[in-house]
């Protein structure tokens, strides 16, 4: 367990430390100035904020987030509530998801991420005898996900929402509901999705978009051909690093967002294969790390959830940036310039280095 602890623990290093050299590159404008390291010094900033809140969560017992879970989740709920206040949360391009204190800013639907999936698998462990039922197992869980949902859509983030909703997938996955109860669910959640896609103009907008990216790149949205270029451009090796054009002012969102097409075009396709077989590695040295842990444990239920969700964040980024899923504005984790999210990633990995430590055979309550 050490040795795949110890891996764990040095490919996340290394992705961090990837990330802070590609923030830096990717944040150079065609007008140099101080703006550069004006990003440089924030990101360092939120990676030692970021680093400092990962070792406390990883010297928390196991015990602590079974514990704290409810109270997490109700402090998550009353920041959402509050973002929706004219006035207190901050308004960016017509969607208020952010509170800023000074010169900084905090995601709520960020931080729901982490309490959601607790809160959840706490539920899960406290009704494991009867996990296969509806009404007595399975509604009970669907009342923190009625809350949340609707409050994330109000921002509106209808990203963020869904990916929630695969969060809450992976709790019941690996906390043992039936598979019939998945595909029950599925059939029933279609209308649900259409029905959200018809009420938005704009999000119908972006899968017509990306549907012409396939057929006619030329009506692609903008963002996804210049991505697509930056990638083409960059070959097998790339330009070398620091030496991307797209990034100056064709690319949008090249430091958040798009970093994973700049990493493309100045490192080539080697860069990106690298990068995705690190984010392998990081994510089956934590599963051999969580093996030992009991299959029905509120620890190996938390923490595979929350390790799977992370890599999936990641991935979904890279499908985003090659065209592969419809364009959503999404991060990627500890690659992107960041505020809550590289925070909420770091303290993600601690959260999962605490639980792999667990002692107790399923944590359930006193």
């Amino acid at each position: 367990m050490e040795l795949h602890r110890h891996l764990f623990i040095s490919l996340a290093c290394v992705l961090l430390g990837f990330g802070i050299l590609m923030v830096h590159s990717a944040s150079i404008t065609s007008w140099p100035t101080e703006f550069e390291r004006v990003y440089l010094s924030r990101h360092l900033i939120f990676v030692a904020l970021g680093l400092s809140a990962a070792f406390i969560a990883s010297k928390m017992p196991a015990r602590f987030w079974y514990h704290a879970a409810p109270h997490l989740f109700a402090l998550t709920l009353v920041l959402l509530i509050i973002v929706l206040i004219p006035g207190i949360g901050t308004e960016v391009k017509g969607a208020r998801r952010w509170l800023r204190f000074g010169g900084y800013s905090l995601q709520p639907s960020e931080l729901a991420k982490i309490t959601l999936v607790l809160f959840l698998c706490r539920m899960v462990v406290d009704r494991q005898d009867v996990l296969h039922r509806w009404f007595s197992g399975t509604i009970p869980l669907l009342i923190p996900i009625a809350v949340v949902f609707p409050l994330v859509l109000r921002q509106p983030d209808l990203g963020t929402s869904l990916f929630l909703a695969v969060g809450c997938g992976l709790v019941l996955f690996f906390g043992g509901w039936p598979i019939r109860n998945f595909v029950v669910a599925g059939v029933l959640a279609v209308p649900a999705a259409v029905g959200m896609l018809a009420l938005k103009p704009y999000q119908l907008e972006r899968i017509t978009g990306f549907l012409a990216t396939w057929t006619d790149v030329g009506t692609a949205p903008y963002q996804l051909k210049q991505s697509l270029v930056s990638m083409g451009v960059g070959g097998i090796s790339g330009n070398g690093l620091g030496m991307g054009w797209q990034k100056l002012s064709f690319l949008p969102e090249a430091n958040t967002d798009f970093v994973f097409a700049v990493v493309g075009e100045e490192l080539g396709l080697i860069g990106t294969v690298s990068l995705v077989l690190i984010w392998s590695g990081l994510f089956v040295s934590g599963l051999m790390m969580l093996s030992r842990l009991p299959r029905d444990s509120f620890a190996k239920i938390a923490a595979c959830t929350l390790l799977t969700q992370l890599t999936l964040q990641a991935a979904l980024n890279v499908a985003v940036v090659t065209a592969m899923v419809p364009p959503k504005g999404i991060s990627h984790p500890l690659i992107s310039y960041g505020g809550s999210s590289l925070v909420i990633s770091l303290v993600t990995l601690g959260i999962v280095l605490s639980l792999a430590n667990d002692s107790d055979s399923r944590l359930a309550g006193d």
